[in-house]
């Protein structure tokens, strides 16, 4: 076909069009037939009804305080400055001192009556669209692990991420995009096995755009588009490509790598009609970047990342995260330094609800705040709170979550869960019950056994769902 060109000289000379470097693993799930291998084709047969199609998951990285924010607590204005009346965790992140009560003032709000402080009078204004669980709760203190165990359901091994769990049981709904995009992760704290899919096929794997390092507006997918050969002329190198692997592929019953690999040329090749598009905002309203902050130099980053997200979801990604990382760990300064970081997330989140809902898209799209943990209501150094992983909070919207509605407790003061605990495979296990997944029986054999998002634990959490599973 290519006369004079070896395969090693046909394959490098792919590689800066086709991306091969960047979207090895970012790829659309299940290969929507296509002649793929078994073991990769077809989206599963749901387990519940579907109540959501798409996720949205707006990571504050860093661990923001609970009791600064969502959970409020009287008591610890009454208490300040007196010592803890309970036990400590047997395990701290560092030494704590007397309670520290909240710098913000707590309301009511919507019809449902939540309390929200100061710090987010936007997002306090979607309150009867949120469903707050209060009560979360994982074991590790320390950023990487407790990163690991909300993404992967382990603090300890390498696991597939939540994200690759979706994108392999229910693939994308757009075969020309990734059905997994992580928009500006963070590269510590567990850094890509956060978005990895691990033993999964490489098919499942998050495609990230940019990283916490860069602002969103310069982030982008490297090598989106070829601007030395045609389309036609891509389009038969992977023909050719495909008739060099057959007869490999041919040879064994299934070949995930191979199969993966083949993928993401074509996935690559698909992008560049949809991505870049995507990925510009110029064309949006002025009153739609207004929505989002994008023309206030405090709010325009994140605001960019949650429009990017919702042109995404609209357009059939699965799984699509924002992080705002990596401010949130305020050990010192806690009132200087929540103060900055809400003010650049909550214009942009109550954006993104309002987007949602006016277009149609909050009923089956699930939003979803969570950190790795919370922060202990009391004080470290003069004006800082530690890592709390025993009791925090998260909220979610849409996708078939009672609006309006809160779940569970932590203790007077905030510090341990204590009525409805949730842990995080508990609100894993919920999410995918959201899709229609039992995580139960959403496996994938590797190395001998069976593994699952949950582990050997989880229990779906049916008290926030808007109707019965």
């Amino acid at each position: 076909m290519f006369p004079g060109i070896s395969r090693r000289q046909l394959i490098k000379a792919s590689a800066s069009g086709l991306a091969l470097t960047t979207l090895a693993g970012a790829l659309p799930g299940r290969l929507f037939g296509d002649g793929a291998p078994a073991a990769l084709a077809g989206p599963r047969k749901l387990d519940f009804r579907q109540r959501a199609k798409r996720i949205i998951w707006l990571f504050p990285h860093g661990g923001p305080s609970s009791i600064d924010t969502f959970d409020y607590k009287p008591a610890l204005a009454r208490d300040d400055g007196k010592p803890f009346p309970g036990e400590k965790p047997r395990v701290q992140f560092a030494q704590t001192g007397n309670l520290l009560k909240s710098p913000w003032e707590f309301k009511q709000h919507g019809q449902c009556g939540a309390w929200v402080s100061s710090l987010f009078p936007e997002v306090a204004k979607h309150v009867d669209d949120l469903c707050f669980i209060k009560s979360v709760y994982g074991t590790n203190v320390a950023h990487g692990g407790a990163l690991l165990g909300m993404h992967t359901g382990s603090d300890t091994f390498v696991r597939p991420s939540m994200g690759s769990w979706l994108y392999y049981a229910l693939g994308s709904e757009n075969r020309n995009l990734p059905g997994f995009i992580t928009i500006c992760p963070t590269l510590g704290h567990g850094g890509v096995n956060n978005w990895a899919s691990a033993f999964l096929p490489g098919v499942f794997q998050g495609t990230p755009i940019g990283n916490a390092s860069i602002p969103c507006v310069e982030a982008t997918i490297n090598h989106l588009a070829n601007r030395s050969w045609s389309g036609e002329m891509q389009r038969a190198e992977l023909e050719f490509l495909k008739e060099l692997d057959g007869s490999h592929l041919a040879a064994r019953k299934v070949d995930d790598a191979m199969a993966s690999r083949s993928e993401s040329y074509d996935l690559a090749y698909r992008m560049e009609k949809d991505a870049p598009a995507l990925m510009d905002l110029s064309k949006e309203s002025k009153e739609t970047l207004e929505l989002y902050g994008i023309t206030d130099k405090t709010t325009e980053n994140f605001g960019r990342q949650c429009l990017m997200a919702r042109r995404f979801a609209e357009s059939g990604v699965r799984f699509t995260q924002c992080s705002h990382s990596y401010k949130w760990d305020q050990h010192s300064n806690l009132k200087g330094g929540h103060e900055s970081n809400a003010a650049q997330v909550d214009k942009p989140i109550a954006g993104l609800l309002t987007d949602l809902k006016a277009r149609g898209l909050l009923d089956d799209t699930l939003v979803l705040w969570a950190a790795e943990f919370g922060r202990t209501p009391t004080a470290e150094g003069k004006d800082g709170r530690d890592h709390n992983p025993y009791g925090f909070t998260v909220w979610m919207a849409g996708g078939g979550v009672k609006p309006g509605f809160s779940y569970g407790a932590t203790d007077d003061w905030g510090y341990y869960a204590t009525e409805d605990k949730v842990h995080y495979h508990d609100l894993h296990a919920t999410i995918l019950a959201l899709f229609g997944l039992d995580h139960e029986k959403l496996t994938y054999r590797y190395g001998g056994r069976d593994f699952r998002l949950t582990d050997v634990a989880g229990t779906i959490v049916k008290a926030v769902f808007k109707d019965k599973v």
